[in-house]
């Protein structure tokens, strides 16, 4: 397949916001699995299903329980089968970028010893989540409106 007709195959990684969305997939996919390695995650075997309780800590700072691990491995497969049109990409880091920084907000009010916190969040949590929303959703709108160059007709 040609260059050009990648760049206007609708399953071809060919615009830069599909670029971005594999990309993050990837990123929440290797999270995902991270959580549940002994040694990645610290206090492995206190890591609970749900809950405040779970102490358990991604890479010694960001608190994780199954549940939250799972919700990572399901963002993952989201983003990189939504890669595969633009369209979709765009979807995803808009529509994920706004369940960021919900759950930000979620974390700065349901933190610590609450039965709400079913996630669990913590400071490390509620500010990652922050950055993730705000800049899935920068990327959404910087990568949406600036043309792709690509889609230009070369003078001839």
């Amino acid at each position: 397949m040609a260059t050009e007709e990648l760049a206007h195959s609708p399953r071809g990684l060919g615009t830069d916001i599909q670029k971005v969305t594999l990309g993050m997939g990837a990123i929440f996919l290797v999270v995902g699995i991270f959580g549940f390695v002994p040694g990645i995650t610290t206090n492995y075997q206190s890591m609970d299903f749900a809950g405040h309780d779970s102490e358990a800590m991604l890479l010694g700072y960001f608190q994780v329980s199954i549940l939250h691990n799972i919700v990572h491995l399901l963002y993952g497969i989201a983003g990189l089968f939504m890669c595969g049109l633009p369209t979709q990409a765009r979807n995803f880091l808009l529509g994920g970028g706004v369940i960021y920084l919900v759950l930000w907000v979620y974390g700065l009010i349901f933190t610590g010893d609450t039965a709400a916190n079913v996630i669990p969040v913590n400071t490390a949590d509620n500010w990652l989540h922050f950055g993730f929303g705000v800049v899935m959703i920068a990327v959404e709108v910087l990568l949406t409106r600036i043309p792709d160059r690509r889609d230009e007709e070369l003078p001839g």
